[in-house]
Parts: C-alpha cells; sequence; structure tokens
C-alpha cells in the first residue's frame, strides 16, 4: 500500500509515518470511511503548538487529501476541541474548519460528557464536536436500523392503531451522551491505557456501524492508542493507520493483539 508497515495482520496495517506523506503513496479512492481526532493544538504531549492560522492550513492540507483516498460513497468523521483564539477563549474547532474541505457536510454531533475539567471562570466544558461528511450527499452509507436506541419511553404508544415509534428503537439524535474515558487511582476506566487522548468505544462502534458495512476499509490518519482499529476490527472491518509516535503504535498493536476475533 505504502511501502512496509510498522505492523500488520490479517484485519489491520499500522504505518511509522506522517499522514500526510502517507496518503501521497496512496491511490485515489481506496477507503470507505475514515473516522479520527487530529491534535488539537492546545499543548498535549504528542504536538508542538503552531499559530492559529497555520494549524488550520495543515487541517484542511490533511482533510483534503482524505477527500482524495476516500471512495465515491465513502463518508468522513472528524473530532474536535476548542483552542484558544485572539478573541476567544474556548473556540470550538469546527466552527473554523466546517467548510475547507471538499467533503459535503451533513451533520454536528455533539458527544456530551459528565467528566471533565472543573472551570472556575466559565462553564466548565462537557462537550465536544464530530462532524459528519460524506463525499456524495446523493450516494452514501447510513445504517440507521443498526444503531437505533432500544431505549424507548413509550413503545406501545399507537396513532390511528398503529405504533408511533419504530420496533427496533429510536434514532439515536444528534446529541451522544457517552462517557469519557477517565483514568488515575479509583477512577479508570475498564479500555483505559497509557494515553493523554483516548476515545471511547463505544463512540466508534455507533459511527462505524452507521457509516461502513463489514468488510469495508477504514482509515485513522491519527491512530493514537489504537481505539478505531480495535473497533473497527471487532465490528469486521479492516483498518489502515499511521501515527509518527511509535509508543503510542506499540499501545495501539497490544490493543489489538489481546482482541478476540
Amino acid at each position: 500500500m505504502a511501502g512496509r508497515p510498522y505492523y500488520f495482520d490479517d484485519n489491520v496495517m499500522l504505518y511509522n509515518m506522517d499522514c500526510l506523506a502517507f496518503m501521497k503513496k496512496l491511490e485515489m479512492g481506496i477507503f470507505d470511511l475514515t473516522v479520527t481526532s487530529p491534535p488539537y493544538n492546545i499543548g498535549k504531549e504528542y504536538e508542538k503548538i503552531q499559530k492559529p492560522e497555520d494549524y488550520l492550513n495543515w487541517c484542511e492540507r490533511w482533510m483534503n487529501s482524505v477527500f482524495d483516498v476516500t471512495v465515491e460513497n465513502g463518508t468522513f468523521w472528524l473530532n474536535l476541541g476548542y483552542f484558544k483564539l485572539y478573541n476567544g477563549n474556548a473556540v470550538p474547532i469546527a466552527y473554523l474548519l466546517w467548510d475547507k474541505t471538499n467533503f459535503y457536510f451533513m451533520q454536528e454531533i455533539i458527544w456530551y460528557y459528565k467528566a471533565g475539567v472543573s472551570a472556575r471562570k466559565y462553564f466548565s466544558p462537557r462537550n465536544e464536536k464530530y462532524l459528519w461528511y460524506v463525499k456524495n450527499q446523493l450516494n452514501y452509507k447510513f445504517n440507521l436500523d443498526i444503531i437505533r436506541d432500544p431505549d424507548v419511553k413509550y413503545p406501545n404508544q399507537k396513532k390511528n392503531g398503529k405504533l408511533k415509534c419504530n420496533p427496533i428503537g429510536k434514532n439515536p439524535t444528534n446529541v451522544w451522551e457517552i462517557p469519557k474515558v477517565t483514568s488515575g487511582k479509583n477512577r479508570s476506566s475498564k479500555e483505559c491505557v497509557d494515553h493523554p487522548a483516548q476515545f471511547p468505544l463505544a463512540i466508534l462502534e455507533r459511527i462505524i456501524k452507521a457509516s461502513s458495512d463489514k468488510y469495508d476499509l477504514i482509515f485513522d490518519p491519527f491512530i493514537g492508542s489504537g481505539s478505531v482499529a480495535v473497533s473497527g476490527i471487532q465490528h469486521g472491518r479492516k483498518v489502515v493507520g499511521c501515527d509518527v509516535n511509535t509508543d503510542y503504535l506499540d499501545i495501539a498493536i497490544d490493543r489489538i493483539k489481546k482482541l478476540d476475533v
């Protein structure tokens, strides 16, 4: 695909490469779904702070490279947080980037969680954004029935003798309440590994089920702790990922090897 991978098996290929350099080596239109969360430019251990305009230009470049390597009916899910600008304290990065790609923007999903940093001079942040993009707004995958929420308040309510709600369950809506992956003594999540920005498998499960089919090829250009790979493999997809940090790749590999599939 793009030279010898850092790790591979029947379900996954992981590369120790910068994502832009990696995508330049690929054929156009090979991935069915990309799910990722890039660095937020807030000074985490895996990133160097850039000027906001440089960071946004970089994001625009790799996002449009993702467009090039996506199949015609493919999908792109992008998670972003917040950063500080000259005229704003906690500016959602999504609001600065949503139209900086050739993808068609479908919808913003709000990920709401209860645990998080406590603020004193402003409201404590408890959500992040997921931007849902498709390459072709007239032809894309959305497997709603697979991800319906069975927790319906009035499942037997009828109108004109017919059930008002789908017997499988309700649409999960565009606000998802899913717990964060927490760390620390007496509060660590079961799936927690040694990574500063790990995302819960429950979010990825919903995205992957909704926007891809079994045996589809999924891509994460910032594979990090490998959560996209773990969830993709668990649900019968093939996964490709890259990261510049071998320590994180090793964490991802360890998680993949422990899967019972």
